[in-house]
């Protein structure tokens, strides 16, 4: 186990740090209030310490991730699908179960609607209001490798750059 600020392993203490419980090193554990040390007990993998401390440890491989998201011009397809249908917005709403406060307001752009909601906005509409994107995972660079896994400090330094 290494400290979430700095990465370093060693003696590790449980810290609350601006309302956060972390694990944090002897350096580190100076920002915040020391709740208890953590004692290390000894792991029941037979993966050396060696091993762990040069990340080289094995994991699972990652598989792509798929998101979903409403398209940005949701209001206008909405609107136009339904002109194009003929429809009032006091009629289509009673066909598809909601009020016509709420279509009122998906036309104007004020609210954007569910996942669940623009599904049956698609079907009834015949449009298309949700994208998907797959996003593979990362290969990790020589650097991400050589220091290990990422830290709260990393982050702050990206933040910075």
């Amino acid at each position: 186990m290494n400290c979430d600020l700095c990465g370093k392993p060693g003696r590790l203490f449980k810290v609350e740090l601006e309302g956060s419980r972390i694990v944090a090193c002897e350096d580190c554990s100076k920002y915040g209030k020391v709740i208890h040390e953590i004692k290390e007990e000894p792991s029941k993998n037979k993966m050396s310490a060696k091993a762990k401390e040069q990340g080289i440890i094995r994991s699972a491989p990652r598989t792509p991730e798929t998101i979903q998201f409403i398209v940005k011009d949701y209001s206008s397809k909405i609107k136009n699908a339904r002109e194009k249908k003929g429809l009032k917005q006091e009629d289509f709403a009673k066909q598809i179960n909601e009020k016509e406060s709420l279509l009122h307001q998906l036309e104007s752009g004020k609210m954007e609607p569910n996942m669940e909601l623009a599904k049956k906005l698609e079907k009834v509409l015949g449009i298309k209001l949700i994208e998907e994107i797959t996003l593979e995972p990362e290969e990790k660079t020589d650097k991400m490798k050589a220091n290990g896994p990422m830290t709260l400090g990393d982050m702050i330094n990206l933040k910075k750059r």
